[in-house]
């Protein structure tokens, strides 16, 4: 990521037969050869042709933001189920294809979240996709409803109120907690935080493709992106061309029971972890069997609830330390060089300073995620299902129950005001997915696969890390799964069946630094 904008707005979030071929005529039609009036809502007098009628006034983005990167202002109604009512901008953005005679139309994209802002991702896409993709497509970016520089949600959350919900001991003091985030966000954006929704994104992403002129647009989403993703083409099934769905959410847990996927899927990659290390123990010295190897990070942890480990300014309880490690451990080498610090830490060893995330200049992501989360689908409203849910799991799943089942300031939200988006449809889609990924697990991206009954699954098989194509995490990208990403953004043809690629030697296991981060997907 070598223009500074982008990197300092994609950094918080680093948070998938018959319809495998097309007719060749068909390949060398563009999606966007087709007058104006086609790609419209409806007639005149139609409720969005006053949106779907916008021209984009694209200007240059900002003196710092290169300039082949040029911005706008798209205005779309609040509700769309009342078009005539309420409305708010959205920033949108683009890079122009880089060849007009090869050009097929355009790649809307989004980085992940619910909170992350897309709005300069098409400068990043440009470096890491191949001139192959960049000479065909416009790259679109967006910052989301809600996000970044499209009507903010703030909600004048606290540092500490910004942070994932962690352990429900004492539970009182976490329904609290959270019972002040639900109200802070009613009180500050009440009257917007109903339409801050994944249904509405899919909704602005269609008004952007008709006020773009395409009959169709492509797109690469990762994360969350799939997300988004997979509920336009619930939606608007007949205007998805190529869709690539990096590292993909469950569509059918969307969202309580997503993240309490989180608990019972750590557990393997724990386990995974512990034979690593014992067969590294010469390295690491964290014991010689998996046995002793678990057994060493569960007195640390029992250590630090008693006497926290300090490690720079940190004071790192046991909580603390299952809240970072979790997602570490699906990269076997970088956590087992954590657990080693934190053990040196303990007895008193100097250690290099513990990392941390750079802290967000406003609550917006923070605020943004509970409102989308929210505002998706209805989440239990008794204090006491969340209570017994954490006893219960905290026993089952000891490294991440309790956490994966706490109260959410969900519980005391407004109730949503449309159902929750059930994905079922036969649109053509690619999913990207690594084997093990902490994020989205394996298990969410066979759910979106089965959802999705036109689509093909590119598994990385023992690939680490979440975002597996074109550079979206850190470390060496897996070839085979996105030279087959790229095939079909180029080509249009599906694979004939799921691929399975093999993690090479450069992809992992994962190396670098922790990267403790507010847990979002991504």
């Amino acid at each position: 990521m070598s223009h500074r904008a982008p990197r300092r707005l994609l950094l918080p979030l680093l948070a998938l037969g018959v319809i495998a071929t097309q007719a060749p005529g068909l390949l060398a039609t563009p999606a966007s050869a087709t007058p104006r009036q086609a790609v419209r809502a409806g007639a005149p007098g139609h409720p969005l042709a006053r949106f779907t009628d916008q021209e984009p006034d694209w200007k240059r983005c900002g003196a710092d933001i290169p300039a082949r990167l040029r911005c706008a202002t798209l205005t779309v109604p609040l509700d769309h189920r009342s078009p005539g009512g309420a409305t708010i901008d959205l920033a949108i953005s683009r890079i122009a294809a880089g060849d007009p005679g090869k050009r097929r139309g355009v790649l809307l994209s989004n980085p992940g979240g619910p909170g992350g802002p897309g709005l300069y991702l098409p400068l990043y896409l440009a470096e890491k996709m191949p001139k192959s993709v960049t000479d065909r497509y416009d790259l679109i970016g967006f910052d989301p409803r809600g996000i970044g520089r499209s009507a903010p949600v703030n909600c004048g959350l606290t540092t500490a109120e910004r942070q994932w919900p962690r352990t429900f001991r004492p539970f009182g003091e976490s329904v609290a907690r959270v019972r002040t985030i639900a109200d802070k966000c009613r009180a500050k954006a009440g009257g917007t935080l109903a339409h801050i929704t994944t249904r509405n994104t899919a909704r602005d992403m269609d008004v952007l493709r008709a006020a773009l002129g395409e009959k169709k647009i492509s797109y690469f989403g990762v994360s969350y992106g799939t997300a988004l993703g997979a509920v336009y083409t619930q939606l608007f099934p007949g205007r998805a061309d190529r869709f690539v769905l990096d590292s993909a959410i469950d569509p059918q847990r969307m969202w309580r029971e997503m993240f309490r996927m989180w608990a019972p899927e750590v557990e393997p990659a724990f386990a995974r972890w512990s034979r690593w290390t014992a067969a590294h123990s010469a390295t690491y010295d964290l014991g010689r069997t998996p046995a002793q190897v678990r057994a060493r990070f569960w007195r640390l942890v029992e250590r630090a609830d008693r006497d926290p480990v300090v490690v720079g300014d940190a004071k790192l309880t046991g909580t603390d330390i299952r809240a970072v490690l979790r997602r570490e451990f699906y990269t076997v080498r970088s956590a087992a060089e954590l657990v080693a610090l934190l053990r040196d830490a303990a007895a008193g060893e100097p250690v290099p300073e513990f990392p941390t995330p750079p802290e967000e200049d406003t609550d917006n992501g923070a605020s943004a995620l509970w409102a989308v989360v929210c505002g998706d689908s209805a989440w239990p409203r008794d204090p006491g299902t969340y209570l017994r849910d954490s006893v219960r799991d905290a026993a089952r799943h000891p490294l991440f129950g309790d956490f994966a089942s706490n109260i959410a300031p969900c519980a005391f939200w407004d109730a949503p005001v449309e159902p929750v988006t059930r994905v079922d449809n036969t649109v053509g889609t690619l999913i990207l997915q690594n084997e093990w990924d902490s994020q989205t697990p394996l298990t969410a991206a066979r759910s979106m696969h089965r959802a999705l009954k036109g689509s093909r699954m590119v598994t990385v098989d023992e690939g680490e890390g979440h975002g597996v194509a074109y550079g979206m995490a850190p470390g060496p990208t897996n070839r085979c799964a996105q030279d087959t990403a790229t095939s079909y953004l180029v080509t249009g043809a599906l694979p004939g069946k799921d691929v399975t690629c093999r993690a090479v030697p450069d992809d992992g296991p994962g190396t670098g630094p922790a990267k403790p981060v507010r847990p979002a997907f991504g």
